[in-house]
């Protein structure tokens, strides 16, 4: 490794610097640090975001982020807004997620959101979650301009 010290260094700073380099010469396994089931866009947002999350960690807000990087919606309620009232320091999430082109998100994905919230979540606190899920359905705008014309015919008579 080239060395970034000044051509005037002494030899005790080389020496340190020497030292240094060989101590810092942790193997990094990227393969297994980073998913690589990922999808791209998945892995860009959460590159994308990392800072102000690492900003925010340990607040509702930080949460949210971490999910919307990873594709999905999140609801977050916290003790004080369930009815009845929980136990203080604890919070509920509703997580849906939707995988890559929208097929269903896998169990592993699932688990690694659930590990990104852990990580950013308030060191106090503790959570509930439920998994949601994402219906697309559509309704015809027929369906809904006959009963409007039908009761403006009626309430036409009346009058």
């Amino acid at each position: 490794m080239p060395s970034l010290l000044p051509p005037n260094a002494t030899t005790l700073e080389r020496a340190l610097a020497q030292l240094m380099a060989e101590m810092l010469d942790i193997p990094t396994p990227i393969g297994t640090l980073w998913k690589s089931y990922w999808p791209e866009s998945v892995k860009r947002a959460r590159v994308r975001q990392a800072i102000d999350i690492a900003r925010r960690k340990g607040t509702a807000q930080a949460v949210r982020d971490v999910v919307t990087a990873f594709g999905g919606l999140v609801t977050v309620r916290e003790w004080w807004q369930t009815e009845p009232k929980g136990p203080p320091g604890t919070f509920e999430l509703v997580l849906t997620l939707s995988g890559h082109d929208g097929t269903e998100a896998s169990a592993q994905y699932v688990d690694d959101v659930i590990a990104e919230i852990r990580r950013t979540k308030p060191a106090r606190a503790h959570f509930t979650f439920t998994q949601g899920f994402q219906a697309i359905g559509a309704c015809g705008v027929i369906a809904v301009a006959r009963p409007l014309a039908y009761a403006r015919l009626q309430f036409a008579e009346v009058a």
